[in-house]
């Protein structure tokens, strides 16, 4: 079995603001980030989409305590988006303080861009990562 979608191709594409997943030909239902078989059915049989990118956001959290290279980062707040295409996926919130960050921003229209960020000593290098910005 074989990978449709890689990890490289995909983070690739999220450095030009382009959201790839995986949509099952058995159920319809849409992966990412990108996986092996369909987290919905199981099904190895996926072709390639693009998604929109938007949603609104369904939860947040915001950090204050960073993980081990990400010290001068802190507070970011991280939020969890459904997105206008189906499926969930979380990334970072830009454009608010996250010592600001309220029960307000649940439900509120974010679009998706990206930013890199520096690999640490557990990463293979530089990745790009799912950054929000809310929509008025």
């Amino acid at each position: 079995m074989e990978y449709k979608l890689i990890f490289k191709d995909y983070n690739e594409a999220l450095k030009q603001d382009r959201l790839l997943g995986l949509k099952c030909r058995a159920c319809g239902a849409i992966t990412i980030p990108p996986k092996m078989v369909c987290r919905q059915c199981a099904s190895p049989d996926m072709e390639i989409i693009e998604l929109k990118g938007s949603g609104k956001i369904r939860t947040f959290t915001t950090v204050f305590v960073a993980s081990e290279g990400r010290e001068e980062e802190i507070p970011y707040t991280i939020v969890m988006v459904e997105l206008d295409d189906g499926p969930w996926m979380m990334g970072n919130l830009d454009g608010i303080d996250p010592k600001e960050a309220s029960m307000e921003l649940i439900g509120k229209k974010v679009k998706m861009g990206h930013r890199v960020f520096p690999g640490d000593k557990y990463s293979a290098g530089e990745g790009a990562r799912p950054l929000f910005s809310l929509v008025n």
